[in-house]
């Protein structure tokens, strides 16, 4: 296990109870009633909203405003419900980190070169958490000039690719004897949701699987003439403020995997809020003024864990804005204990709006399943090659497929013949605690394939004995839905690759046909995922 100072690694091990889950169904926009006055009503208050109006110039899924309109960092909450639990006070005071605990944001330009990362010194590969596996190295194709990552132990970077709209996100990122090095590496779309999905569940190098620059303060930010910051904030808490059961909720995917320690009722993925009432005009300091505006209107989820400090809002780093760089006075400490002590979790929400203020849900469908490995010979060619006297994964003519986190595939090399490979870990359907499939509801599959690749869905009971749903081979678009069978225990997935001598590759998703169940986002114990070791 990675020990840093405000995030200790990957899932969370969700162990005993301490407050309950707030997910997906507990953030739900109602569902249309049809009636038109309805609509006019919402579309009237939304015309006559200061905050919507204050939006509408923003351009979202770029480098300064990063994620799409309806992401979460993003998206407004409108009519909340708050909870009781008080986050405690800790050895230190709160505080906006803009230093060597908080991270750096780094845009390349179309002609930047190509930069290989290796693993740190002694470290066996760089660990991609979406392909659970071991990296020997990553080729990031646009690296930007001048990249400083923190230089404390989380040593966290995120560089924008603004050409493949894509945030390269790196923990333990370090630049040793000429050769850029990390421990840690996740990617997620620069026009994305900026959250993980159960099928690509780590998209950052946050515990909460979330990239470090998701809900920071940006330097460009700070002095705009804005009165708040138009988007969610980034908060780390200390244990005595996380829950230990649930470690996470929606939309986190993931939680520290020290999570077990934790004494608190909060747990990561929870958007926290200052109370409508909350009186500003106390606050002297400009930068914590506009901080409480935006804790008022957006929030600020939480996404990591800190060392002995009650919170922590993150602002990038060389902003050098912090009230600490000014000089600690207590007059400053008890504005920021008053926040503490003020700070709730949202509970319920009764509507959404975009970054640009029309009504949006939550619970749009998200794909459940990934291709990530290990994968293993299956079918017939390799039945008949182990009764010649071949190895069970030998070569049938062919190169295995290899699981392409960026392709969200597995991706056949150019040869001849057709190469079948079978994938029964379970790891396919990754246990996001709040996306877990149920029984007697209806799912999607559809294939997306490439050079006449197919993809096959096999669901088993748990003696593997049983084959309780066979989607057959699916070519590229084709789609089966059919209703999740009582006694799953088991899942196997099979890849065809196409005839042809040229590349192929195959992927796939699995959605949901009906939104998420206040049961379905709970955590409960012993539900969370594990991170395999080192």
């Amino acid at each position: 296990m990675l020990t840093i100072r405000s995030a200790t690694w990957l899932l969370s091990g969700v162990l005993a109870g301490l407050a309950p889950a707030i997910g997906a169904g507990a953030w739900a926009t109602p569902q249309a009633t049809g009636k038109a006055d309805k609509a006019d009503k919402v579309d009237k208050a939304d015309r006559a909203d200061p905050q919507a109006r204050a939006v509408r110039h923003l351009r979202f899924g770029t480098a300064d405003r990063p994620f799409a309109a309806d992401s979460p960092w993003n998206a407004r909450p409108i009519g909340v419900t708050l909870g009781s639990f008080e986050i405690p006070k800790a050895k230190n005071f709160p505080t906006m980190e803009d230093g060597k605990w908080s991270t750096g944001v780094f845009v390349a330009a179309s002609d930047d070169p190509p930069v290989t990362v290796l693993p740190l010194p002694g470290r066996k590969g760089i660990w991609d958490p979406d392909a659970e596996a071991m990296r020997e190295q990553i080729t990031i194709p646009r690296w930007p000039a001048g990249v400083v990552p923190a230089a404390a132990a989380d040593g966290h970077g995120d560089i924008v690719d603004p050409v493949d709209r894509v945030i390269h996100s790196f923990n333990v990122l370090r630049f040793i004897d000429g050769q850029w090095r990390a421990d840690q590496y996740a990617w997620t779309r620069l026009d994305g949701r900026g959250w993980g999905e159960p099928g690509h569940y780590f998209q950052g190098a946050r515990a909460a699987a979330v990239p470090t620059m998701g809900g920071l303060v940006r330097a460009k930010e700070i002095d705009d003439g804005d009165e708040l910051f138009r988007h969610a904030l980034a908060m780390s808490l200390s244990h005595t403020g996380l829950s230990a059961d649930p470690a996470y909720i929606f939309p986190a995917t993931s939680a520290d995997t020290g999570a077990k320690s934790n004494t608190g009722q909060i747990p990561q993925g929870a958007l926290m809020m200052l109370p409508p009432d909350f009186d500003v005009s106390p606050i002297e300091d400009p930068l914590l003024r506009k901080v409480a505006r935006t804790l008022k209107v957006y929030g600020a989820y939480v996404v990591d864990r800190n060392v002995e400090t009650p919170f922590v809002i993150y602002v990038e780093m060389g902003a050098n804005k912090s009230p600490m760089k000014r000089g600690w006075h207590p007059a400053f400490a008890a504005q920021l204990d008053r926040v503490r002590g003020a700070l709730r979790q949202v509970t319920a929400v009764e509507r959404w709006v975009d970054g640009n203020g029309r009504p949006m849900s939550m619970e749009a469908p998200q794909n459940q399943m990934s291709l990530r490995g290990p994968w293993r010979r299956g079918g017939a060619e390799a039945t008949a090659m182990k009764a010649a006297g071949a190895g069970p994964n030998a070569d049938a003519g062919r190169p295995p497929g290899v699981y392409d986190t960026r392709r969200q595939a597995v991706v056949f090399p150019p040869g001849e013949g057709i190469a079948v490979q079978v994938n029964d870990s379970g790891r396919s359907l990754q246990p996001v605690t709040w996306a877990r499939p149920e029984a007697g509801k209806r799912y999607k599959l559809t294939a997306t394939a490439t050079g006449g690749a197919k993809l096959q869905l096999q669901l088993l009971d748990a003696d593997r004995r049983t084959t309780l749903f066979d989607s057959g081979e699916l070519a590229d678009g084709a789609s089966k839905t059919f209703e999740w069978p009582q006694g799953q225990g088991a899942v196997r997935l099979t890849v065809r690759s196409g005839p042809g001598p040229g590349e192929s590759s195959v992927g796939g998703t699995l959605v949901p046909l009906e939104g998420p169940s206040p049961s379905s986002t709970r955590a409960p114990a012993g539900s969370g995922g594990e991170r395999s070791a080192r």
